[in-house]
């Protein structure tokens, strides 16, 4: 039983990934929507699937990936895209946008129970609002983020969501048109080359006026998409190599004035759209397959990344690792009460395999960035759970008590939790700022200081552990305080090391980027304040300063520090670190910290009930 059990759990894990990585399938006589949610788009300087244009922006929408219509069927992001940017209006009536503030759902005249959740609402909902919703958003606009009103923040992420939500439906077709291919084609029939701004604008044309008229509205709609469209599905021609070349549809559909013809691409997405409305399935995916083969002609190597990103994101690694690190953390408690060793064995392994999954995850979005692990806030997130976690593995198999398997569980899954709300800001494969677009800075200082992050955590969380027991229950024996100790001082030795070293090079590139190695910014006192912590934890140690209580509260108040450094610096839009506010991530900061005080002044109640954790 302690051989088998272990192993079934193991087991049973590797099915629920297996399950994951299954490729959804389209039913038969339907237009095949996962083919086109691999169609190639560039956004934000980057060549991506349509699949991440729709789940990035139902994330920033909705804060979750799915939708559900009226009668509970469920849309994926894919056939939700392929509406948004091919039905006429037919996504209007989605219920999408994510209200939470009262006071926005009175300005819109909104009630919850109209909404689904009782917090989404379809965009037809919010037209009538539109106009006072704009107006609310002139008068916060001006105002720093820092300084805005929760109410005055929801409206501005409100008009910006809208505001998205609008390009993307004017992407691929003209709006507001019944029939884009037929429209398009009557117009091409009708058009002669040459007809330039000039004489469109004064309706010299060589046709009656309702012609002229109908073609003025057309241009209308062609400047429309010219000037706001979201996404650049137009490829270079072929002479041309360089990504920025891609461009919007309603470009290449003015351009028609001067050729008398439709670009090809811009005629087939006029082919999809009648196909996707009339759901006529061979058309449909005659076309995305002819579209997608002429672009595998010149882009081969990039649609594999875009295949590959598209399977990645249907697969959702990191989603299906807070699953298993809650079982670890629930096998890892359960082993403290009743069969410690085969279920501290079943939750290792368990801690094995989602360590495992988290670095097949942080390596596919490495290579589909061609950057090392961390580059923005979420790989950050990314990536101090998982180095965390690893550093647990080790733990676990030098002092196999669960003890740092449960704290790996509750860091892997809280890591993962923060890394989800990070990604509802945009695409987390973002294209690089320009001071960061450095490789080598980015897989040493970056990557270094970022490990010192998961160290200073780690230490932390197992401090926690340690007081949590010795408080709530009987169960901080000699043995087990002892090993807690160990654990704690070196781990915080090797965060000190990892600390000091990632914040000299920070230096080093600050002075190649700036002219200076040390500038009292607010970053750069966060690294230096994390080392110098850490320092003191040990000194007191080594000075015999203070007891095991004393220090397991100086390592837990080194998670409200590195949690200053790591993210508190830059969500304030103070100093040259700053990546923008967000009164949430304050907020949410403001909390965790608020407990680990809770946890230090728990250290220090006298009636502790663990009998002895003498210095080693």
């Amino acid at each position: 039983m302690k051989k088998i059990l272990p192993l079934l759990v193991l087991a049973l894990g590797l099915l629920y990934l297996g399950s994951t990585l299954v490729p959804p399938r389209v039913p038969t006589g339907t237009p095949d929507y996962v083919a086109f949610g691999r169609l190639p788009v560039l956004v934000g300087g980057r060549i991506k699937p349509l699949d991440t244009v729709a789940r990035t922006t139902l994330l920033q929408l909705q804060g979750r990936q799915t939708v559900r219509l009226a009668d509970g069927t469920p849309l994926t992001p894919s056939q939700w895209i392929a509406d948004l940017l091919l039905s006429d209006k037919k996504s209007n009536d989605y219920q999408v946008f994510e209200i939470l503030h009262p006071d926005v759902l009175a300005l819109l005249k909104l009630s919850e129970e109209s909404g689904a959740g009782k917090k989404r609402f379809s965009y037809n909902q919010l037209v009538p609002g539109l106009t006072e919703l704009e107006r609310q958003s002139q008068l916060a606009q001006p105002i720093e983020a820092q300084r805005r009103t929760r109410f005055q923040s929801e409206i501005i992420r409100l008009r910006d969501n809208i505001g998205l939500y609008v390009r993307l439906q004017a992407s691929l077709v003209p709006p507001d048109l019944d029939d884009p291919l037929k429209a398009l084609t009557d117009f091409q029939t009708t058009l002669p080359a040459g007809i330039d701004a000039v004489r469109l604008r004064q309706q010299k044309l060589p046709h009656d006026e309702a012609t002229a008229n109908r073609v003025m509205e057309l241009a209308g709609r062609f400047d429309f998409m010219a000037q706001n469209a979201y996404l650049l599905p137009i490829p270079p021609a072929d002479t041309e190599k360089d990504d920025t070349a891609w461009q919007r549809t309603g470009a290449v559909l003015l351009n028609t004035f001067q050729t008398g013809a439709i670009e090809a691409h811009a005629l087939s997405y006029a082919g999809l759209a009648y196909a996707w409305r009339g759901q006529k399935a061979g058309e449909f995916n005659t076309i995305t397959r002819l579209l997608r083969a002429e672009l595998d002609k010149r882009y081969a190597d990039r649609l594999d990344k875009v295949d590959a990103e598209t399977r990645y994101k249907a697969a959702a690694p990191f989603y299906s690792g807070m699953v298993i690190f809650v079982a670890t953390l629930l096998l890892a408690i359960f082993s403290w009460l009743k069969f410690p060793d085969v279920l501290a064995r079943s939750a290792y392994y368990l801690l094995g395999l989602g360590f495992l999954l988290m670095t097949v995850g942080i390596a596919t979005r490495m290579w589909l960035e061609g950057r090392p692990p961390v580059t923005n806030l979420y790989s950050s997130a990314l990536f101090v759970a998982w180095g965390s976690v690893g550093l647990c593995l080790i733990l676990e198999k030098i002092h196999p008590r669960g003890l740092a398997s449960a704290v790996g569980g509750i860091i892997g899954f809280s890591g993962l939790i923060i890394a989800h709300h990070l990604s509802l800001s945009g695409d987390t494969l973002e294209m690089m700022r320009a001071v960061l677009d450095s490789n080598f800075w980015l897989a040493t200082h970056v990557v270094i200081i970022t490990i010192g992050y998961s160290a200073t955590y780690l230490a932390g969380f197992l401090a926690a552990l340690y007081i949590l027991r010795g408080v709530f229950t009987s169960s901080l024996d000699r043995e087990t305080g002892v090993a807690l100790e160990r654990m704690v001082y070196g781990i915080t030795c090797f965060a000190t090391l990892f600390s000091l070293v990632g914040t000299i090079l920070g230096g080093i590139w600050a002075d190649q980027s700036w002219g200076r190695f040390w500038g009292w910014d607010p970053k750069e006192n966060g690294a230096l304040i994390i080392v110098l912590w850490n320092a003191l934890i040990l000194h007191a140690r080594w000075g015999k300063l203070t007891g095991p209580r004393g220090l397991m509260a100086l390592a837990v108040f080194g998670n409200i520090v590195t949690s200053w450094s790591w993210f508190g610096t830059n969500l304030l839009g103070v100093g040259l670190h700053s990546y923008g506010f967000t009164d949430r991530g304050f907020w949410a900061l403001i909390i965790f910290a608020a407990v680990q005080l809770i946890l230090i002044a728990l250290a220090t109640l006298p009636g502790l009930r663990w009998r002895s954790a003498a210095a080693v």
